[in-house]
């Protein structure tokens, strides 16, 4: 062979090499890209060639899968009371990214979570038969919540303080997912929903942080309470009333002026709701020791998963007396959640222990085998030591029994709880938020809840918490207790 045929040889094999590396480089690479990009389209037929797996609530599902008449897409998701469920379950879209538990759980419910392959799947590369998600939601407490916040737009939750167990997510107005899940149909439902001022798309439960108005007055007499800076609840404190705020001529009154707030107890405080009492008590502890206590019940927490990311409740920094004295009535830059504040009294009920809060028990395979319990790994940390949870659970009660909380009472039920009306605008000039949270004990059962209520057709000299939020939260508590 010549030098001449030998190097022509040489580079055609250079040239096949180079093809079988590109096409190797395409085929593993290039085409994982492609079959992982979003906007493919063979992805939707491949999730919607098959039913999908469902989510569970106390055994029955509450959702579904219908064959579809026309278009490529084999099957498309259905809901059971859609509306009353949405801010469990988000929705499972032809044509939108999923939500919500259906979002999170996407690769089980579709089968493409590797842990529900078997052996012949991975052999054969066939999608396995999709897993489901069993919830904590029991739907007797969630159908309470969504009755009795009715045409109010709010939100609701229900922790079980012994378990962690979410009970019930609830958020108004709410949507129903199934206008969602149809491609040929979807776009106009999801251009209405959008322009809807309410946002019924909002999950208000964990995911619209507000201002907790007086329920965080339940941290600062924690804070208080666990630094020593007062012995006991009955105890007096140092409070002028009206109190006037470091640093300005400001005077901070109380909403009943006839009020015994002067020099009060925390008791008498968080019975009369006084802001005097708790607005010296933040600046007395300082913002370092009530954020502290804020955080340990789960405040600046930006990771708190439910398995759902709720959105972070705010204790702020870098204040200067006055603002921090307004912190201690939960205002000035202060947000929380429903689930923060119910997480607050979950804590106090459990004796200062708090569970983590989950609203999914266990995931399952096709067969019904757990893949994860939830309910094993929640963990617990105690927040405030079983004396100060014991004391503050005492002065809940007095709340519900004679002070700001009368609605929430129940017949042979243990209620504690506390009242909150949030100032909303510049100047307070629109509808305050009314707030109520609580706890409930019961024949060895307890509950612990939180409510806001953002808007209804009360006149705003009507609007508190025990007149709006504390009703729904009596609701939860009985069908929880029940």
């Amino acid at each position: 062979m010549n030098k001449t045929i030998r190097r022509t040889s040489v580079f055609v094999l250079l040239l096949v090499f180079a093809l079988l590396v590109r096409a190797t480089w395409v085929q593993y690479y290039d085409g994982r890209a492609l079959a992982d990009d979003r906007y493919n389209r063979r992805n939707v037929i491949e999730t919607y060639a098959e039913p999908l797996g469902n989510i569970i609530v106390a055994g029955h599902s509450v959702t579904g899968s219908a064959r579809t008449k026309s278009g490529d897409l084999a099957y498309k998701r259905t809901y059971k009371d859609g509306e009353l469920y949405a801010a469990v379950t988000g929705y499972a879209s032809q044509a939108y990214a999923p939500t919500q538990l259906e979002g999170i759980y996407q690769d089980l419910l579709n089968g493409t979570d590797n842990r529900l392959k078997t052996v012949m799947d991975t052999v054969t590369d066939k999608r396995a038969q999709p897993g489901d998600v069993i919830t904590t939601i029991d739907p007797d407490v969630q159908k309470a919540a969504y009755d009795a916040l009715g045409a109010k737009k709010g939100a609701a939750v229900a922790i079980d303080p012994k378990t962690g167990k979410i009970l019930a997510v609830v958020s108004t107005p709410s949507y129903d997912p199934t206008s969602l899940t149809d491609a040929n149909t979807a776009g106009t439902a999801w251009k209405k929903l959008n322009a809807d001022p309410d946002k019924p798309l909002t999950n208000r439960a964990l995911r619209q942080p507000l201002p907790p108005g007086s329920t965080f007055k339940l941290v600062v007499a924690a804070a208080a309470l666990e630094d020593g800076l007062y012995s006991s609840v009955d105890q007096k404190t140092d409070s002028p009333d009206p109190y006037s705020l470091p640093g300005t001529t400001r005077e901070l009154s109380n909403e009943n002026p006839n009020a015994p707030c002067e020099n009060a107890s925390i008791r008498t405080a968080l019975e009369y709701s006084c802001n005097n009492v708790f607005a010296k008590m933040a600046v007395k502890l300082g913002q370092d020791k009530v954020r502290a206590m804020a955080e340990k019940f789960g405040f600046d927490d930006d990771s708190q998963d439910v398995p759902v990311r709720a959105y972070t409740s705010v204790y702020p920094s870098d204040m200067n007396e006055s603002s921090t004295a307004l912190t201690g009535i939960g205002q000035y830059d202060v947000t929380a959640t429903p689930l923060q504040m119910a997480m607050v009294s979950a804590a106090i009920a459990n004796g200062g222990k708090l569970v983590s809060p989950h609203m999914v028990s266990q995931i399952t395979d096709g067969g019904g085998d757990v893949l994860k319990n939830y309910d094993d790994d929640a963990g617990t940390e105690e927040i405030v030591s079983s004396s100060t949870a014991e004391q503050l659970q005492s002065a809940m009660q007095t709340v519900v029994e004679k002070g700001t909380g009368t609605n929430a009472q129940i017949s042979g039920v243990t209620v504690g709880g506390k009242t909150g009306t949030a100032q909303h605008g510049e100047n307070n000039s629109q509808t305050p938020y009314a707030w109520f949270t609580s706890y409930g004990k019961a024949g060895g059962k307890e509950v612990a809840v939180a409510v806001v209520v953002e808007q209804s057709n009360a006149a705003r000299s009507e609007v508190s918490g025990n007149g709006l939020a504390a009703p729904v939260a009596r609701a939860m508590m009985k069908a929880a207790l029940g």
